[in-house]
Order: C-alpha cells, then sequence, then structure tokens
C-alpha cells in the first residue's frame, strides 16, 4: 500500500493536533512579542560568527535525522536556518522537529555561518514559536495555478512570489515619482470628495448608493475631483494635483476596472500646449527613475518615452483608417461602417459612433504620440478651439493602441458649457448611460469666473502597459465574486 499525501482537511486536523498539544505544554501558539533584532536582508549582511535574532515564516524543511535544514522567509529575503540537536538539546529539537510544520511563523537566535556549498545560513540556538499555521502552503515549485483562485487567495500568491511582490514594490515608487515630479512643479496636493450628487468630469457608468443621514442618493466618483478641482482655481489656486480612487460601474477587460488610482492635475492660466509638454516630462521621468529605462514593451508594441511624440488629428486619422470623417459622415454611414469592420458598438447616437471608430483606429498606433483636435461632441468639458470650429483643444496620450492619459484646456465659458450639458442632459434623457452629468452648480461657479486652465489625468493603466501586464495583475486584491451566495 503506498502513502498517499494528505487532504487539506486531514492536514488541518494534524495541525490542530499539533497546536493543543503545544498548549498543554505551556506554549503559546500566537503569542504578542516577537524577537526580533534584523531583518533577513541584515542576517544575510553581517559577518560569520554574528549573533542574529530574525523572524519569518517556514517555507521548507527538511530533516537529516540530528539535522534539519529549513528556510526562513521575511519581506527582506529568504535565509537558511540549520537546526542540530547537540545545538539546541533533545527537547527542543524533537519539539522543532515533531511540532513545527511549512508555514508556521518563528522567531529563532543563532550565529551566522557559511555551509560546506557556500550558502548563507544561521545555527540556530534558540527558537520561538510565534504563530502556528493551521493550513498548509501550495507547492513552493507550482504556486497557485489557477488564476482566479491566485486573486482569491492573493496573500498566498504573493508569499510564494517574489517578482509580484517586487512588482507592487514598483508601483508604489511610480505613485511616489509622480507626487514628487508635481510638488517639485509648484502643485499643491489636495483632497476631494469621493461621494458626489452628480459625477462629472468623464463619460462613464457610475456606481450608485444612499446617504442615510441626508436621505440622499449619491455616486461614487468617476474622475479625480475634477469639477472640484476646477472650483479650486476659481477659489484663486493656481496648481492643484489629487491622487485617488476611481470608481466606474462599467465592463472589465485586461486594460480595465471597475475600481482604480487617477491622478489629476489642474493648472491655471495654462493651455493644453503647456499640459503636454508637462506631461511629456512627466512619463519619461517615471520610466527613467521607477523602471532605469524609457524604452518598453506592451501587448505587441515597442515603444520609447524619449522618441519624439508626433502629434495625429482625430478627424484625419479616422478617416485615413475608416474612410469616413467625422464630422460631416452620417449616422448610418458610421454604423454602416462599423458593422463594415466587424466592430461592436452600443447606442447609435452620433457621440458613440465617432467614438467608437477612434477606438477602431487607435489599436494600430504604437506610440508614444498626442492625440489631437478632438470633436466637441465627445469632449463635453474642454475648450474649443478657435481656428478650427467644431474641434476642441484637449490631448490624449497613445501609447500601444490605447489612450493612456487625457487632457484639455479647461472650457470656462459657462454659456458654452451650459449648451454641452443640456446636450448630455438629453444623450441620458434617450438612454445613454455613458453620458456625463450635468452639474449646475459648477457652471454657476465658472459664471463667477475660472481662469484659464489645463487640465489632465492618468491611471495606473499607465504601470500596467509599462509592466506589461494586464491591470488586475497590478491591484492587490482586485474585487472577486464571492465564493458562495445566499438565495433567499
Amino acid at each position: 500500500m503506498t502513502n498517499q499525501p494528505l487532504n487539506i482537511n486531514d492536514e488541518r486536523e494534524v495541525r490542530l493536533r499539533k497546536m493543543q498539544e503545544l498548549r498543554d505544554m505551556g506554549m503559546n501558539p500566537y503569542p504578542a512579542r516577537a524577537v526580533r533584532e534584523e531583518t533577513v536582508r541584515e542576517a544575510l549582511q553581517s559577518q560569520e560568527d554574528t549573533n542574529v535574532k530574525i523572524s519569518g515564516r517556514l517555507m521548507s524543511k527538511r530533516e537529516m535525522g540530528n539535522l534539519t535544514f529549513s528556510h526562513l522567509q521575511d519581506d527582506s529575503g529568504k535565509i537558511q536556518l540549520a537546526f542540530k540537536k547537540d545545538q539546541l538539546g533533545d527537547e527542543q529539537y524533537k519539539l522543532f522537529v515533531k511540532k513545527i510544520d511549512v508555514g508556521d511563523i518563528i522567531s529563532v537566535q543563532g550565529s551566522r555561518f557559511l555551509t560546506h556549498k557556500g550558502e548563507e545560513s544561521v545555527l540556530v540556538e534558540s527558537w520561538q514559536l510565534l504563530t502556528k499555521a493551521l493550513l498548509p502552503l501550495p507547492d513552493k515549485f507550482h504556486g497557485i495555478q489557477d488564476e482566479e483562485l491566485r486573486y482569491r487567495k492573493r496573500y498566498l500568491d504573493l508569499l510564494l512570489n517574489s517578482e509580484l511582490r517586487e512588482l507592487f514594490y514598483k508601483k508604489s515608487k511610480f505613485w511616489d515619482v509622480t507626487r514628487t515630479f508635481m510638488k517639485a512643479k509648484g502643485f499643491f496636493e489636495v483632497e476631494t470628495p469621493y461621494l458626489e450628487t452628480t459625477t462629472g468630469g468623464a463619460e462613464a457608468a457610475p456606481f450608485a448608493t444612499h446617504h442615510n443621514d441626508f436621505d440622499l442618493d449619491v455616486f461614487l466618483r468617476i474622475s479625480v475631483g475634477e469639477l472640484w478641482q476646477k472650483r479650486l482655481m476659481a477659489a484663486g489656486f493656481e496648481k492643484t494635483f489629487e491622487i485617488g480612487k476611481v470608481f466606474r460601474n462599467e465592463g472589465s477587460s485586461p486594460d480595465h476596472l471597475q475600481e482604480f488610482t487617477n491622478m489629476e492635475f489642474y493648472w491655471a492660466y495654462a493651455n493644453y500646449k503647456d499640459g503636454m509638454k508637462l506631461v511629456q516630462e512627466l512619463y519619461r521621468t517615471i520610466g527613467l527613475e521607477v523602471f532605469g529605462t524609457t524604452k518598453f514593451t506592451s501587448k505587441q508594441f515597442t515603444y520609447d518615452l524619449a522618441d519624439e511624440w508626433p502629434e495625429i488629428d482625430y478627424q484625419d486619422e479616422v478617416k485615413k483608417q475608416t474612410g469616413i470623417d467625422i464630422l460631416t459622415a452620417s449616422e448610418e454611414d458610421m454604423t454602416k461602417k462599423l458593422d463594415e469592420l466587424g466592430v461592436k458598438y452600443e447606442g447609435a447616437n452620433r457621440e458613440r459612433l465617432t467614438d467608437t471608430l477612434w477606438k477602431y483606429c487607435r489599436k494600430n498606433i504604437a506610440g508614444p504620440a498626442f492625440l489631437v483636435n478632438h470633436p466637441k461632441l465627445v469632449s463635453p468639458l474642454s475648450k474649443e478651439n478657435t481656428d478650427r470650429p467644431g474641434l476642441t483643444e484637449r490631448f490624449q496620450i497613445i501609447i500601444a493602441g490605447s489612450e493612456i492619459g487625457n487632457g484639455f484646456s479647461e472650457l470656462n465659458d459657462p454659456i458654452d458649457q451650459r449648451e454641452r450639458f443640456e446636450l448630455q442632459q438629453k444623450l441620458i434623457e434617450k438612454g445613454d448611460e455613458e453620458a456625463m452629468m450635468p452639474d449646475w452648480e459648477f457652471v454657476e461657479m465658472l459664471e463667477h469666473g475660472m481662469p484659464p486652465t489645463c487640465g489632465f489625468g492618468f491611471g495606473e493603466r499607465l504601470f500596467a502597459f509599462m509592466v506589461n501586464k494586464p491591470i488586475r495583475e497590478c491591484q492587490l486584491f482586485p474585487l472577486m465574486k464571492p465564493l458562495h451566495t445566499t438565495d433567499e
């Protein structure tokens, strides 16, 4: 009869018995205090024969009679531990071998040495159990293979995958570099509301909730306080920015999630041309300071942020790729072309059709490039281009076939803004869930006067592109459906 591996429930029962046996012996399997004087990295850097006190999780355990080797891992690294019977004494050695499992968290004290194979190690002189793990770790060589299980048990995925942990250190630095850059340019960091009575600053379906105290329906914001930061421009602030969460109740894709982090800035007395120069410098700075390069591969594209960023005309590019002039073509011509191209689209109003045609075209552009001269119809908050009526002073960053940043000379004409909001309201009434909600108090603010302003925003999609991973992989805990649902 061959020995079959224990299933996870059997293993849990075995570990529960060990835990109780330790309690019966007077050992607390979950003490509050850990004796720790060095990190694993510091221990690795110390000289031989140095005494160290380190704590971490046991990642392996290999018994060889009177000698047992293990690996201890903390946030800074991994080191080998050597447990010798004649060093620890019979009782403590036997206790470790019989009661301590891979996955347990322990503290050890011992002296540094180098094995005959050249592996940096610690000869353990004493040990303490800090946390008894009741469930085993996944196989260390294969990790968690199922993608949904990886996201659901993200803590195990991160524990076993040092490259994944490093990804999130880089993501933190990505936002640190962004924040430092903006402050160095004289921008003031602000916080604006997450709950709004009307969502503004983007065309997206919002999440709705209810404010019990006010007995009021409210929405989670879909932009990083665009209409609020513009109010700050009217209030006399001249350079503001915010890094924060955004929520959009839309579909998921490798480039889209419902909850993500964005940065937006607003710059009084500047226009979209000024914004383009600043953003180009910001992206290059992020590349160099976070990744040490300006060259990246995203999807099937390779691009260099240090290259020149050409300006691509919205109208000309759509016409070049599809033969449709989005300013003069009929809606029937647009739908016919989209059907011919095999492109799915929702809603047959002119704004949606125009946007869908462009999104078909952008997939063929490697970038980096500036998309400019957007139609007024798809830019309800952007100032009109006086040299080309019907178009706006807007720019988007195009990288690897996607929009990775959006900015414009902000519309500060209250009459024009009111008319555009009225158009958006009509779209909402016709069932367009992504049309922008009008904010009439914002129009009133504009009547008090807001200086010429450039606004721009980008999000963690840029980071996902730079590491060439789906955006979901770049979130510590992406939203998951519950494993079990209760039917009422």
